[in-house]
């Protein structure tokens, strides 16, 4: 590992006031480096998903520090924040967020409209993401037209495409199978060690544990190390390797 790209010190969220105030996070510390791959996992409820929206300046703690890439991102202006997301960041969502009436390429063409890339540029990368995941042949499809697994693949590619200093990923493989869930962690992994990107994975899938760094359980706010986490360093999975076309996953 390099240099550290997040660190994360005494965070703490807390929704509401007086007494109906809810405590979510209490006294975060984790450490990001450049091309890790890192797995939180927790009962729903936990503040897993509180916590990425931290990491990821969607939302500001109520106490602590954030830094990103050597930069407090909890001082910057929401101006600041806004542009940081739309460049060093991706994100992959449980819920795929993808606009019903866009083709899958014209999906990751917008996400690559918001840093202001060139028209070749983003085709460049729109059609090397969707060939990544398996998915050039699906590419003029709408979300309609495809598997939950394939939107899941859509919603991994748009990030991808954007060759981000970090991908936040809520649930990455909830919608895939297992053969096709280990393919995408092991991309993530070769697309980690190839470009510097790291990697915090929100999962209840007990197979990412195997495929990262290392990984973190989230209990009364906060943060202990996974107690079956099987870091594959010593494995060495291939390098990336674009995933075979499949119509359903």
């Amino acid at each position: 590992m390099s240099n550290p790209l997040i660190q994360v010190q005494g965070v703490e969220r807390t929704f509401g006031s007086g007494e109906m105030a809810v405590r979510v996070l209490r006294g975060i510390d984790l450490t990001v480096e450049e091309g890790q791959l890192v797995a939180l996992y927790g009962p729903s409820g936990s503040g897993k998903t509180t916590l990425l929206n931290m990491i990821g300046a969607l939302d500001r703690p109520t106490a602590g520090t954030l830094w990103f890439d050597g930069k407090d991102i909890t001082r910057m202006s929401d101006g600041r924040r806004a542009k940081l997301r739309r460049t060093q960041i991706g994100f992959i969502f449980q819920s795929y967020a993808l606009i019903p009436t866009y083709t899958a390429y014209e999906n990751i063409d917008l996400a690559l409209r918001l840093p202001r890339l060139g028209g070749r540029e983003r085709r460049k990368r729109a059609i090397a993401a969707l060939e990544a995941v398996g998915l050039n042949a699906w590419a003029s499809h709408v979300p309609d037209e495809l598997s939950g697994g394939q939107r899941q693949r859509v919603a991994i590619a748009r990030a991808l495409a954007l060759r981000p200093k970090l991908i936040l990923a809520d649930e990455p493989t909830s919608a895939l199978d297992t053969r096709t869930a280990r393919r995408v962690l092991a991309f993530f992994r070769g697309f980690a060690a190839a470009q510097k990107t790291a990697f915090v994975i929100v999962s209840h899938d007990p197979m990412v544990a195997e495929l990262v760094d290392t990984a973190y359980d989230l209990h009364d706010g906060k943060l202990i190390p996974h107690v079956h986490i099987e870091s594959v360093a010593a494995a060495h999975e291939p390098p990336a390797q674009p995933m075979q076309e499949e119509g359903v996953s």
